[in-house]
């Protein structure tokens, strides 16, 4: 799949994946990566060394610092992929240098899956769809 690269650098690992937007701050806790945000289809669930995808983003600014603040503190997605990057997860993946992608079409992607991420070239690959 084709995308626009948001901030270079390349990823492969499981994929996390949500079909509602998610807020950085107060919806991801960025001591653990743990998805805090109650009643969220991630609730619960770590964004640690995930790709993380997701529609796009939603809430404050202060969400592009808690994507830095999962980074510091080793707790962050590899990369993260969404349909549109509004400016607060832009912000976000810039200053932690995560790699990101938008413009993709999330609707063959599935939690599980082993995804390739080359935001060099605004790619995102399917390597092994998940194990039912």
């Amino acid at each position: 799949m084709r995308g626009r690269t948001v901030n270079p650098g390349k990823a492969r690992g499981e994929a996390l994946v949500s079909r509602s937007p998610l807020s950085f701050y107060g919806g991801v806790d960025p001591k653990t990566g743990m998805v805090v945000e109650r009643g969220h289809e991630l609730e619960g669930k770590s964004v640690k060394g995930k790709i993380l995808i997701f529609p796009r983003g939603k809430g404050s600014t202060v969400g592009s610092y808690v994507i830095y603040a999962l980074k510091k503190n080793g707790v962050a997605p590899l990369a993260i992929v969404n349909e549109e990057t509004e400016p607060i997860v832009a912000a976000g993946v810039i200053l932690a240098d995560i790699p990101c992608v938008d413009r993709v079409d999330l609707s063959l992607l599935e939690t599980g899956d082993l995804v390739e991420v080359d935001a060099d070239q605004g790619k995102v690959e399917i390597l092994e769809k998940r194990k039912s």
